[in-house]
């Protein structure tokens, strides 16, 4: 029942703005057979890795994935995956499509340490961005959003949610109660 309340105040709170959309990470290492369910419930998706993967790279990469309202797979991850650190949500102008906001995800998925080596940066895990967006400047933050409107997450608490916007130097963090 918890599960069906959260879910709601979750729809309602990232479908409320007009002229957006609604787009999830999810990291297939958090979410158990993330492929098959994507295959099954068929929302608008692709891998932010590239290429011909191997099924168990497959299985633990990150998706970007369009929510559609009365989608039963947005329903499923807000049901499910709330409080389970599944992923990010993020809002954008209607106009911005799932390719070109892929391309924008992909340029920070492997950031370097200080001695040249590649990592891979999972900012899609709600308590890494959550961490990450309020120590950046402004302009590692104008990079990052890109053509993001807001960044949500679960709060460490999961019947709140963050709200993480961008204003002209810092990010701004709203904390909003999922559950009456």
């Amino acid at each position: 029942m918890i599960e069906n309340a959260i879910a709601q105040s979750l729809t309602k709170h990232l479908f409320s703005e007009p002229e957006t959309a609604v787009y999830a990470i999810l990291d297939g290492a958090s979410v158990p057979d993330l492929p098959q369910l994507l295959w099954e419930h068929e929302p608008e998706n692709i891998c932010l890795y590239r290429g011909e993967l191997e099924p168990d790279v497959a299985e633990v990469a990150p998706y970007l994935v369009k929510l559609g309202q009365d989608h039963a797979f947005t329903k499923l991850v807000f049901e499910k995956g709330w409080g389970e650190h599944w992923g990010i949500f993020a809002t954008t102008p209607v106009d911005v499509n799932l390719r070109d906001l892929r391309k924008h995800f992909r340029t920070f998925l492997m950031v370097y340490s200080p001695d040249n080596k590649g990592i891979y940066f999972r900012y899609y895990d709600p308590r890494v961005l959550r961490v990450y967006l309020p120590t950046c400047n402004a302009e590692e933050l104008n990079y990052v959003y890109g053509p993001v409107n807001c960044y949500y997450v679960e709060d460490e608490d999961p019947s709140n949610m963050l709200r993480l916007s961008q204003d002209i130097e810092n990010v701004h963090i709203e904390k909003m109660k999922l559950t009456q």
